[in-house]
């Protein structure tokens, strides 16, 4: 997980023409595997199963094929375009499988029940730009369909989004049978790549939750079995090389796509194709980073509970935290400036002061309007008030006034050790001398003519109070000058 910001920090600073460089290393290291490992292709090759590939020039290595030893019938051989691919933390961990013929259905169906595949993801459309890509081998909804000795019923499909289709089936085989999903991803061009990564990623999320702890192969194919198959193989792999913290300094995709193309010929057939690998792991770990961050953030809690287990606070700091907790109807925010500020941008809103929980106090408060902590971060957010009835005359004064503390007391409210510039917290039931009295704050601070200000001090308006907390008077207002 430490690797990750890093990594993905290198991922978004690739350069095309570096990626451009490392597929072309890809093609041509492909050629010397081919020779120094010794890969064959004469299964597929061979006069009888010539048929049974969709394309004469993909052809499975003899090395790594998946070979048929459940027998059907007579005529059944040992062939099928098809190819083992090997996981982060198991062997044989994919199929990667070219789209089944109209001759192929049935060798399909043998190798889904002889390795017991549970889930099928399907890169392609049964028809592409005109072309047959793929045999339809499942049933339709809520139907059946025999392909030789097995018999498809669909349970019925849905479409979580515009991307996939999911289908649900059962595989009945000499009177037993077995449940397999589906997932056809329908957004994904021959020889091109998704307009987006999150779909793929997506579609591999809900393959690997039907999966489970399944250990039989995830069978993957598109119409050749090699391109868009090579790079769901890569990305899955990928993942789980992240789940299982195998991901070290020396991470390579180049690398994991030779890995895949020792098993699977061209597998990851195209330069966008290899590319948009890059693309969907920079997404693929931007996600894993925000999930640990919003994990992080929901054990905060639980955090805090422990730490305060282990740590005392002074008994002045605890008493002002509790007083801190219940501060949104108890404390009002009181500027004290040097000299009068301009009238606030937007007088419909107020600053007010969300509860804290920390054990102890900062040694000062910075605030969004305070030019010597703009560059801290704020911790008071800005607040939209309840709406005043419309009996209230407003006037050009702000609502929301700067003033100074007035015959303030050693040891009350919560004062900043700095006295010029800063903020200070007041308990709001201290600004009212009696019960019966509310205190409006007043912007002028040089102007002591006005009976509303005695001595300059800014406050200490005498009202009524008013019946209801949220209902004030309607000569609640301020005089004009």
């Amino acid at each position: 997980m430490e690797l990750l910001p890093s990594l993905l920090s290198t991922l978004r600073t690739l350069d095309p023409s570096t990626l451009d460089q490392e597929y072309s290393v890809v093609r041509s290291q492909t050629l010397l595997l081919k020779r120094d490992l010794g890969l064959t292709t004469e299964s597929g090759a061979l006069k009888e199963n010539i048929k049974k590939n969709r394309y004469k020039d993909i052809l499975p290595y003899d090395q790594s094929r998946v070979v048929l030893s459940l027998l059907t019938s007579d005529s059944d051989s040992d062939y099928i375009n098809a190819s083992f691919i090997k996981g982060a933390s198991a062997d044989n961990r994919y199929i990667a499988c070219q789209g089944p013929l109209s001759s192929t259905v049935t060798d399909f169906w043998r190798m889904v029940w002889q390795h017991d595949v549970k889930v099928i993801v399907m890169a392609c459309r049964e028809i592409e730009m005109g072309k047959k890509k793929c045999e339809c081998y499942w049933a339709p909804v809520h139907q059946s369909a025999a392909f030789g000795p097995f018999t498809v019923h669909s349970q019925g499909e849905t479409r979580p989004n515009e991307d996939t289709v999911v289908r649900n089936l059962t595989v009945t085989y000499q009177q037993d049978s077995r449940s397999v999903i589906q997932y056809q991803f329908l957004s994904w061009p021959d020889h091109d790549v998704p307009y987006e990564a999150a779909g793929v990623l997506d579609l591999l999320e809900r393959a690997r939750s039907s999966q489970t702890t399944h250990t039989s192969p995830l069978l993957i194919h598109c119409s050749a079995g090699c391109g868009r198959t090579g790079v769901i193989c890569a990305l899955d792999y990928i993942h789980d090389l992240l789940v299982s913290k195998q991901i070290t300094t020396d991470f390579s995709i180049m690398e994991i796509v030779l890995e895949l193309r020792r098993q699977r010929p061209s597998a990851v057939q195209t330069k966008d194709q290899y590319q948009f690998i890059f693309t969907a792991v920079a997404c693929m770990f931007e996600r894993l980073l925000q999930t640990s961050s919003r994990q992080l953030y929901c054990n905060l809690p639980e955090l805090q509970k422990q730490d305060k287990k282990t740590t005392t606070a002074p008994a002045s700091s605890t008493n002002r935290s509790s007083k801190l907790i219940d501060m949104n109807d108890t404390y009002a925010v009181v500027n004290k400036p040097k000299h009068p500020h301009p009238p606030p941008t937007n007088p419909a809103h107020s600053v007010v002061a969300p509860p804290r929980t920390s054990r102890t106090l900062p040694s000062s408060h910075h605030y969004d309007n305070d030019p010597a902590g703009a560059s801290a971060a704020p911790l008071y957010s800005t607040v939209r008030p309840r709406a005043k009835p419309q009996s209230l005359q407003l006037s050009t004064t702000p609502i929301y006034d700067i003033a100074t503390s007035a015959n303030h007391r050693p040891g009350e409210g919560l004062q900043s050790p700095h006295s010029n510039g800063d903020y200070q917290l007041v308990p709001a039931e201290r600004l009212s001398r009696t019960d019966d009295d509310y205190e409006e704050f007043s912007s002028s601070v040089t102007d002591t003519s006005s009976f509303c200000s005695p001595g300059g001090i800014g406050f200490n308006c005498r009202i009524q109070k008013p019946r209801g907390p949220r209902d004030p008077p309607a000569e609640w207002s301020r005089l004009e000058r």
